[in-house]
């Protein structure tokens, strides 16, 4: 089966980092170049400078890429002490002028070396200019601008990189959040199609058996039992297309009644308690589900033939208890698809701060219980 994923669009952000990165790190090769054509001595000299800027030019870029600082080692050993060399040995032909070769050169060891040697590293790049102006006999003042220009340069260069990483990241989870989105959605209708449709065949398939029983015995009664499958029927099909334009909502109250006309149908002894007022339309709907999952499974999965349904309000809780004797301890469903009802049902309540139990109860019965607290609910509605 094809991914029906709908394609994410793509974001110009990441595009705008790289440009503005790759634009800042032009201008300080620009700035470079010129200063070699003023230091150079003849055109020998400026060919090897430019090669020098090419090549550093060329590392800085793979020094910048995103996720560069988790490559191998001993590649970020090689083009960092590459790196290092054309920052610090034309340094004897250019002076000083090539001292901000050293601003890339720093902002690499920001990106490549781990935090806590990176900085220390960083500030002995600018350290070493400013000792190297010095020894070349420039002003104190003109020594610390040229030793602060190369830490400015490397912060620079290490933010707008770390920037271009940021802002891929960014978009990658933007992507993904939006393909959980479709994928939480596909959940979200599935477990409502498998709530809808569960218990509506269920009660279709048992009132079917029941008419095969009655129409040689009861033919009137087996008429009416045929009408009463007809609006089952019918309701699936109104739910169905409500659930497929998202306006799928449920009554507690309605789905009382009709399960207790089911269960009556299917010759259960059905005693419903019910005194409730649910406080939103989520927490109502989320409680019909799982009366709704009650009845079909304790239909499906045991030979009940007393069933307690019991709705209460009490301690800031409404409490759905669904109680049925019966049970078949060795019952196994063989299908595939079961077992994901109660698991729905689970999914449902988290999003209320609600609790499903389900197990075995005292006496041999089954019991599924859901409690959603109300005040909590109240607040949020």
């Amino acid at each position: 089966m094809q991914d029906r994923t709908p394609n994410v669009h793509v974001s110009p952000a990441p595009r705008l980092a790289k440009g503005v990165l790759f634009a800042t790190l032009t201008s300080f090769l620009v700035i470079m170049l010129l200063n070699a054509v003023d230091s150079a001595s003849g055109p020998v000299e400026l060919v090897c400078a430019a090669a020098a800027l090419a090549v550093s030019f060329v590392l800085q870029l793979r020094h910048s890429e995103p996720g560069a600082r988790h490559g191998p080692a001993r590649d970020r050993v090689l083009t960092l002490s590459a790196q290092f060399v054309l920052a610090y040995t034309p340094i004897a032909l250019f002076e000083v002028q090539w001292g901000a070769m050293a601003g890339f050169l720093a902002g690499s060891l920001l990106l490549l070396v781990p935090g806590r040697y990176a900085w220390p590293l960083y500030g002995a790049a600018g350290a070493s200019i400013l000792v190297i102006a010095l020894l070349q006999g420039r002003a104190v003042t003109e020594s610390i601008y040229l030793g602060q220009s190369t830490l400015l340069t490397g912060v620079v260069v290490f933010g707008l990189s770390r920037l271009v990483e940021l802002v891929e990241e960014l978009n990658e989870a933007r992507g993904e959040v939006a393909r959980i989105a479709v994928i939480t959605e596909r959940l979200r209708f599935s477990r409502d199609l498998h709530d809808l449709l569960g218990y509506s065949l269920s009660a279709i398939t048992l009132k079917c058996e029941l008419i095969v029983r009655l129409v040689p015995v009861h033919p009137e009664r087996a008429l009416d039992e045929l009408k009463d499958v007809l609006v089952t029927s019918r309701q699936s099909l109104a739910d169905v297309r409500r659930l497929s334009s998202g306006l799928r909502a449920m009554s507690l109250a309605q789905e009382v009644t009709s399960a207790k006309s089911l269960l009556t149908a299917a010759d259960v002894r059905t005693t419903v308690v019910a005194d409730f007022d649910p406080p939103t339309q989520d927490v109502d709907t989320v409680l019909a589900a799982v009366l709704r999952e009650a009845v079909t499974n304790l239909l499906r999965h045991s030979k009940v033939r007393n069933c307690t349904i019991e709705v209460t309000e009490d301690d800031g809780a409404l409490r759905l208890t669904v109680e049925n004797d019966g049970v078949i301890p060795s019952y196994r469903d063989a299908s595939r698809e079961s077992g994901n009802g109660l698991g729905n049902l689970t999914q449902r309540l988290v999003v209320v701060q609600g609790r499903l139990t389900a197990g075995l109860a005292p006496g041999g019965k089954f019991r599924v219980q859901a409690v959603i607290p109300t005040q909590s609910n109240s607040s949020n509605s």
